[in-house]
């Protein structure tokens, strides 16, 4: 029998139904239609920018990668909650835009912006984070061409990295962004030229449950963004510190306390060098805003036993919740926290289960050897935790199976 995640806390049960914002998962099922089905929360995901807001400097701008969790729906609520968006291609800026963000709350990061990505952010007005010196001088002459004016920010690669992230966006070599030692020079390139300097992106790494490490890497980013902007001679308009905050996905994983965060970012921006003291401060995060508002709903089509061990097959998978999977950045395979949405709180079984999705490839495993109740065909399994990188990261395509069913409640 193998762990799983920390269900979070405030998901109860009625009748032994899993609810999901007050409602039953089978109701939710048969009102988008059928499974496989995304709940999302919005209750949950508008506590957490309370949370934020009460935590953190009241300066502070808190921006939303909707890297994370794209739904329609979801960016039109989002909109109105957080301060700009992050985006990372021209797609992305398209879904920001119809969402109604203003056009100069959002920034645009990421490597490998094509050309008429470049020219359709300048003409909107948005953000470009440049991540080399060839974009930047792409982006410039596509500004010319159009005749517009660029907003551009330059996107750091700190010399150090968020110590136990998840993903590392800094330290080393790396796609993301122009080296430190280069960055003033680009940024004075970029004020030369005409443009509308923006100031920094600097993002040291992500999915960090240590406060000690955040506070750290967050006093290195203001320290480094002071630096730069004294060898560039000029106040950037916003330094943007990037993210980091942690979910608990696996077992063992407590719940990231962001109050100590708060309090040492609000002494480390009160005693900023001079040269920071006009200028804005963001945090962009997405799966800690949105992770833990989602539920992926999947109903079980077989239960089957192969040499003593026992399958539980649903209609989901891999192609809507790779992360699940243990496919998507992570090393060694964990369980999410994983239930019977109609047996919710029942004991579990003497015999753990292993619950698999109906792709066939041996890697579309969901849950492994994990403890549930007796489960039958026609059950619903939940998994959750699924707020972030699930549909819109998860290979939809493969096999030709249907796209799952989104909705969003409250």
């Amino acid at each position: 029998m193998k762990p799983m995640g920390p269900i979070p806390s405030w998901f109860d049960a009625e009748d032994d139904m899993l609810l999901i914002g007050d409602c039953g998962a089978e109701s939710l099922v048969d009102e988008a239609g059928d499974t496989p089905l995304f709940v999302y929360d919005m209750a949950i995901v508008e506590a957490q920018v309370r949370h934020f807001r009460d935590a953190m400097p009241d300066t502070l701008h808190l921006h939303y990668a909707i890297k994370a969790n794209p739904f329609a729906p979801l960016l039109a609520r989002m909109a109105h909650l957080v301060d700009g968006f992050d985006i990372a291609s021209g797609g992305e800026m398209d879904m920001a835009l119809e969402a109604e963000m203003a056009p100069d709350r959002i920034s645009f990061a990421g490597p490998g912006k094509r050309n008429d990505e470049l020219s359709a952010a300048i003409f909107a007005g948005v953000t470009i984070n440049l991540e080399s010196e060839g974009e930047a001088r792409r982006a410039l002459a596509v500004a010319d061409a159009i005749g517009k004016t660029p907003r551009l920010a330059v996107r750091v690669n700190p010399d150090f990295d968020l110590k136990g992230s998840g993903m590392r966006m800094g330290g080393g070599a790396k796609p993301f962004g122009v080296d430190a030692d280069r960055a003033a020079a680009l940024a004075r390139m970029v004020i030369d030229a005409g443009a509308a300097w923006q100031g920094w992106h600097i993002f040291a790494g992500s999915q960090n449950l240590d406060p000690l490490a955040i506070i750290e890497t967050q006093a290195a980013t203001i320290a480094l963004a002071a630096r730069l902007s004294d060898d560039v001679g000029a106040s950037p308009a916003l330094v943007n510190l990037g993210g980091g905050f942690g979910i608990p996905y696996f077992p063992g994983d407590q719940r990231l306390d962001i109050r100590p965060i708060g309090t040492a970012l609000d002494t480390a921006l009160e005693q900023r060098a001079d040269i920071l003291r006009g200028s804005g401060f963001a945090i962009e995060l997405g799966r800690w805003l949105v992770g833990e508002a989602g539920v992926y709903l999947t109903r079980v089509v077989d239960v089957k036993i192969s040499q003593g061990e026992t399958f539980v097959v649903v209609d989901g998978g891999l192609h809507h919740q790779l992360a699940a999977s243990g496919n998507f950045g992570t090393v060694v395979r964990r369980n999410y926290p994983i239930a019977v949405a109609n047996r919710f709180g029942v004991a579990p079984a003497a015999e753990p289960v292993t619950v698999v999705g109906c792709l066939c490839t041996p890697i579309d495993r969901l849950g492994d050897k994990v403890a549930l109740p007796p489960v039958e065909e026609g059950d619903l399994i939940a998994i959750f935790l699924a707020g972030a990188y699930g549909a819109s990261a998860s290979p939809a395509a493969f096999l030709g199976h249907p796209s799952p069913r989104e909705l969003l409640l409250g």
